[in-house]
C-alpha cells in the first residue's frame, strides 16, 4: 500500500529535478558563466563607450524627490 504511493513519486532524485524544475519556473534558468575572467578588446571599447555616453548626460532632482535626466550640454550631439 505505501510502497505504490511512493513508486508513483519516483525516486529521490526524481522528486528532487521535479522540484527544481518547478523552481526553474519561478526564478529562472541557473547562469552557469564564469564571473572571473579577462576583459577581451571588444568588451573594454564597449566599456569605454558606454562611459562616454553616461558622461553626457546629469541626473537632476526635483524638490518631490523624484529625479530625471538632462543632458549636461544640449549643443553637443557627438554620442546622439
Amino acid at each position: 500500500m505505501g510502497k505504490g504511493n511512493s513508486a508513483d513519486k519516483g525516486n529521490a532524485s526524481q522528486r528532487f529535478m521535479r522540484a527544481m524544475g518547478r523552481l526553474r519556473i519561478i526564478l529562472g534558468p541557473a547562469n552557469r558563466s564564469s564571473l572571473v575572467h579577462d576583459m577581451t578588446e571588444e568588451n573594454r571599447s564597449l566599456l569605454a563607450q558606454r562611459e562616454k555616453e553616461t558622461q553626457q548626460w546629469e541626473t537632476l532632482r526635483r524638490p518631490d524627490g523624484s529625479t530625471y535626466v538632462v543632458p549636461k550640454n544640449p549643443g553637443d550631439q557627438s554620442l546622439r
